[in-house]
């Protein structure tokens, strides 16, 4: 997983010309997590940037943050990037990786997503990320409502 991180830095900076068409995001979300027959809510927030590909295509780096809603939980800090497709001007689905770090310890994770934007500051997304780790993979589904800028 870290070689994942690793390309999604590289492919943002390789892309780094073309910040002046990229976007900044900032996004609340909340949702589950589900492991081994269990479930609870989970809130989070993150912050990233995306480097136009051209008219289809983006890679974007991101940070952020997660809680799950159960007593005596950590939070999980992210770090990690998307890869994804534009399906016309308001839409992107996306593959994102990368690393949280929970408890003394780092897990990669990977997910897929799809972001919406309404109008020209909001934007809405749904996303599935696993943390894969060294005991029970954790699932999250979490839907976010945040702004571009």
């Amino acid at each position: 997983m870290r070689k994942i991180s690793i390309l999604a830095a590289v492919a943002a900076f390789a892309a780094s010309p073309a910040m002046a068409a990229g976007e900044g995001r900032v996004v609340a979300n909340g949702g589950i997590v589900f492991a081994g027959g269990a479930s609870e809510a989970t809130i989070g927030a993150e912050a990233g940037y995306d480097f136009d590909l051209g008219d289809k295509a983006f890679v974007g780096v991101a940070g952020g943050v997660k809680k799950i809603l159960a007593d005596g939980s950590d939070a999980f800090f992210e770090v990690g990037g998307r890869v994804g497709a534009k399906l016309g001007d308001k839409t992107k689905i996306y593959a994102l990786g990368g690393l949280a770090f929970c408890c003394g310890s780092s897990d990669g994770f990977a997910g897929v997503g799809l972001q919406r934007n309404f109008g020209n500051l909001l934007l809405g997304n749904i996303e599935y990320r696993r943390i894969i780790g060294s005991g029970t993979d954790l699932n999250f589904v979490t839907v976010g409502l945040g702004v571009r800028f």
